[in-house]
């Protein structure tokens, strides 16, 4: 997890509005990824989907306002597993998010390996109006061998979820 962004090379400057657009039009570059729960796949989306924030995981009380307060002119990215559990816990994510004020752009559910279960697949679906865009990125074998996820080469497939979640986010994403 990055230091907030008072204290990292990422430190949140103040942002000027470019000319032209209102502060609610103008977002900055950067992702944020926050984690439903910890293991989500949240520090190798951050590190695929650059520039990017990895925000961590949720804690498991209700404190919730570190990624709302970060994400702030961002979009946020919401990492959860093809689990049942996970699925549930980033429905608590992006209430969490909104009941702040804040808005979770999209989820990114992010494949075990396993057949994603039914009941998992109905909570995400139910998350679909809540977000901009719920995107499946695939299983990487290579992953489980890595030191940094940044070094494995991607399947085509997880390309085309990387390159769908940047288009969500408004980004371009060469394949």
């Amino acid at each position: 997890m990055y230091p907030p962004p008072s204290a990292g090379r990422h430190a949140a400057e103040p942002a000027a509005v470019p000319a032209g657009l209102s502060h609610q039009q103008w977002q900055r570059r950067e992702l944020v990824v926050w984690g439903a729960h910890g293991g989500a796949g949240t520090s190798t989306l951050a590190t695929w989907l650059q520039p990017s924030w990895d925000a961590g995981a949720m804690p498991p009380g209700s404190d919730p306002a570190y990624p709302a307060d970060v994400a702030t002119g961002r979009v946020l990215v919401v990492a959860c597993r093809s689990t049942v559990w996970s699925a549930a816990q980033a429905t608590r994510a992006v209430a969490a998010v909104s009941q702040l004020g804040g808005y979770a752009s999209i989820v990114a559910v992010v494949s075990d390996g396993w057949p994603e279960p039914s009941v998992a697949a109905c909570r995400l679906r139910l998350l679909e109006p809540q977000v901009d865009a719920v995107i499946r990125v695939p299983f990487v074998p290579g992953l489980r061998l890595a030191d940094d996820p940044g070094s494995v080469p991607l399947p085509r497939r997880v390309l085309r979820a990387l390159a769908q979640i940047q288009a969500a986010a408004g980004r371009s994403f060469p394949l």
